[in-house]
């Protein structure tokens, strides 16, 4: 587990979590509450459905692809999680999380087997996720069952503390973590982004692998669309448009670079929590507190942001981040 840490702690994942950490001071100091019990539960229980598809589009992004098909995946999940709650959450959670998982395997069907390029392949299915989802819910939401435990789930908190949607997403992000710093899987990922022509010489199975990483990307949409119909008490088939965007700004502020091959797990959460506390920030500044920001205007924050990100990695070649070995 040291190790784990040793090796994460490259120049930019410190570095992140170095801007991270000054945000909380400026924000702590010139914010009363903003450290208050409230607003810390729903900065992480709100965030950990942007976490979650930003730690599963960090795997793809190393092996240099993209998927743009999340944030309708979040939807369509939300709304199969919402008619299963009545089963409670023993059902509701696979349920949305299978259908994830669904949509990342014809991902990968089209990426591997017919050979479609990652952009059109997760833009298909993006169209595709979506309109399943308005169809399914007939256009408009579909609400869970109170009187399950499924809205239990998103509602309440373990120990009267910490929101079950955060502890969900902190074992998927030690999952992920130790898949990609310890395994074989993990190292044939940054391989593949790193030099696909040399991972297939070097005989590292890249269809297998690159289908493994859009079934993971796909689970954690499916996870996160259980948690947006237990947290908003209905499934969602409108919701998590420019999801995907989000994601990929934070893959990109934690570090990953979009050619593929560099690549950290704690940085990607380093970044996804420094824009969530930018947009938490912009709230206080409001006077609201809470995430309420238009979604108009934080579409065009994550772009400036991402923009900025890509010309500073552009400009630095990468050579930001260490590139790990992968042998």
């Amino acid at each position: 587990m040291f190790g784990m840490f040793n090796r994460s702690r490259d120049l930019r994942t410190e570095g992140v979590w170095i801007a991270v950490v000054l945000v909380v001071i400026f924000a702590t100091l010139r914010y009363d509450n903003f450290m208050g019990l409230y607003n810390v539960q729903t900065f992480f229980g709100y965030n950990s459905m942007f976490i979650l598809i930003a730690l599963g589009m960090a795997l793809v992004i190393m092996t240099g692809g993209i998927d743009l098909s999340v944030g309708s995946v979040v939807a369509l999940s939300s709304v199969v999680a919402a008619y299963t709650s009545p089963y409670g959450i023993e059902v509701a959670l696979p349920a949305g999380l299978l259908t994830g998982i669904a949509a990342g395997a014809i991902n990968a069907f089209l990426i591997t087997k017919m050979r479609i390029v990652p952009f059109i392949a997760t833009l298909a299915m993006m169209l595709g996720a979506r309109g399943m989802a308005l169809v399914l819910a007939d256009n408009k939401s579909v609400s869970v069952d109170w009187t399950s435990n499924f809205t239990k789930f998103g509602l309440t908190r373990a120990f009267g503390l910490i929101p079950w949607a955060v502890i969900l997403a902190a074992l998927v992000f030690l999952a992920l973590w130790i898949m990609l710093e310890r395994t074989t899987l993990g190292r044939r990922i940054l391989t593949i982004g790193g030099n696909p022509e040399a991972a297939k010489l070097m005989g590292v199975p890249v269809n297998r692998t690159l289908a493994i990483t859009y079934i993971i990307s796909g689970g954690c949409a499916g996870l996160a669309g259980v948690i947006l119909a237990s947290g908003f008490g209905a499934g969602q088939p409108l919701e998590g448009l420019g999801w995907e965007l989000s994601a990929i700004a934070s893959v990109v502020v934690g570090g990953t670079l979009l050619t593929g091959g560099v690549g950290s797990i704690p940085a990607t959460l380093a970044g996804a929590v420094l824009l969530g506390l930018i947009f938490n920030i912009l709230n206080f500044e409001n006077g609201l507190g809470v995430i309420s920001l238009s979604a108009y205007w934080q579409s065009v924050i994550r772009g400036g942001f991402l923009l900025i990100v890509v010309i500073l990695q552009s400009r630095s070649g990468g050579g930001l981040v260490r590139r790990r070995s992968t042998t």
